[in-house]
This record gives structure tokens, sequence and C-alpha cells, in this order.
């Protein structure tokens, strides 16, 4: 009996401005990567969002990007290996010190939009960022884009971490994601994206634009909560994932 994780970016306000619908999402997902503040959240919304998803019984993750809100923390930027480290490492203290305040306990970590992209092809940046998560705490489950340098580098420093697929993403045939600038960059059918989600959790595949099968074992499947079809296409994954008999579990609940 396949068991998966559904994740999703969210917690991705700031102040007045308002970014996606996290009490229509959080109800659909096991585990939330709560943005800490460098693309997007304030240390009140992440409280807020840290307080939600424990209400729904949903587990605690921190979703470190570049600092960078104006572009949300899409838009790549030139760090070198010691910055990145150090500045993932403050952005996941700084949500475990929220939490606290609630008796929260933060238990994975995910990569936010360009950081992961870079890193998923570049072994110095994908490195530090491991350092910087692996230092704060050795314990914490990194959520890791299959087939790429992020996992290869969690790999080498014994890491424990769990494999991602894309509920909402289209894949390009090196089992990248297919660049945000592509108009079919992202699945907004909710039949599209519940189709994609049961094929990697119960035939193990990754199918990619012109129909590649990759063999993958996927761990978790993200869901970006800033997508105004979040809600519908989310519901539609997991409503079609128990169909399928896939067991849904929060990350710390796995054996990874």
């Amino acid at each position: 009996m396949p068991i998966v994780n559904i994740n999703a970016d969210i917690g991705e306000s700031f102040g007045a401005w308002k970014m996606g619908n996290d009490a229509g999402v959080m109800p659909l997902i096991n585990s939330a990567n709560i943005a800490c503040g460098f693309h997007a959240g304030d240390p009140l919304v992440m409280r807020k969002t840290v307080e939600l998803a424990m209400a729904h019984g949903v587990t605690l993750g921190a979703h470190p990007g570049y600092p960078d809100i104006q572009g949300f923390g899409r838009r790549p930027m030139r760090m070198n290996a010691a910055e990145i480290e150090n500045m993932v490492a403050y952005q996941i203290g700084a949500l475990m010190g929220v939490a606290a305040m609630v008796g929260g306990k933060i238990t994975h970590v995910k990569p936010h939009g360009a950081l992961n992209n870079v890193a998923a092809n570049d072994e110095t940046v994908a490195m530090a960022m491991a350092r910087g998560v692996k230092g704060v705490d050795a314990s914490l489950i990194y959520v890791c884009l299959a087939h790429s340098q992020i996992e290869k580098t969690a790999r080498a420093l014994g890491m424990r971490l769990a494999i991602e697929g894309f509920i909402d993403r289209m894949y390009d045939e090196d089992a990248n994601l297919t660049d945000r600038r592509n108009h079919d960059a992202l699945h907004h059918d909710p039949a599209v994206a519940a189709a994609q989600a049961v094929a990697m959790a119960v035939e193990g595949v990754i199918v990619t634009r012109e129909g590649k099968r990759i063999p993958t074992e996927i761990h978790s499947m993200c869901l970006h909560g800033d997508e105004p079809t979040a809600q519908a296409v989310g519901g539609a994954a997991r409503q079609a994932l128990i169909a399928a008999g896939v067991v849904l579990k929060g990350l710390p609940d796995m054996a990874l």
C-alpha cells in the first residue's frame, strides 16, 4: 500500500499583501512549508500559519528562499556558499522560534523557488544549502527534488530526506521542472494534476511533457499554495490518491 505525503508552500503573505488561500489549502495537506520572511512571510504571518497548521494536525516545515520579497523568491541571486549556508540556517531558526512560542516544532525543510531551482543543478549551492539545514538540526527531514543535486548532496551528507514530486508542475525530459516562463509550466486542470499525483504514488513514475515515464520513488508531493487553483487542484489530487488506495501521512510519521 503506497504511503505518501502532500506538502504545500504556504504562509506567503506579507504585511497587508495577501497571497494564496491558506485556510482553504491547509485541510488538504499533511505538511506545511512555511515562508520564513525572506521571499515572503513576516513574524505575524508565520505565527498565524503555524497556528493554522497545528489546528489541522499539519506538520511544520521551514521554507527558506532568496532574500527577494519583490520577486517572491523566484529570481536567481548571486550568493557565495557561506552566504547561502547561513541564510538558510537563519530562516530555519526564525521559524523555529516562532513555532516554539505556540508549542510547535519544525520537523522538515523544503527550499523555495529560485533557490531550489538553482540548487537542483548547482552542486556548490546544493551543498551549501544542505550544510545550512544539517547544521541547525541533523534530525530535520530535508525535502529534496527528485533526481537533483539537492538529493545527491543530502545523501552524501547522510541526511534524512524525503524525495519530492510536484502535483501541479510540468516536467521536462531530464526530470527537471519546466521553466515557469513557459505557458504550460503549471497544471491548473484538477484532473491533469490528480492523474500526475496518482502516477507518482501508485506507478512510481514521473511523466514528462513528451510522455516519458521516469521511475522515481516519491515520498512527498508539493502543491503550490499561492496558485489561484490550489484548492481545486489539491482537493482533486487528494481524493484521487485516497481512491487509489494511497495512505497520506505527515512527514515525521513516515519511514524515511
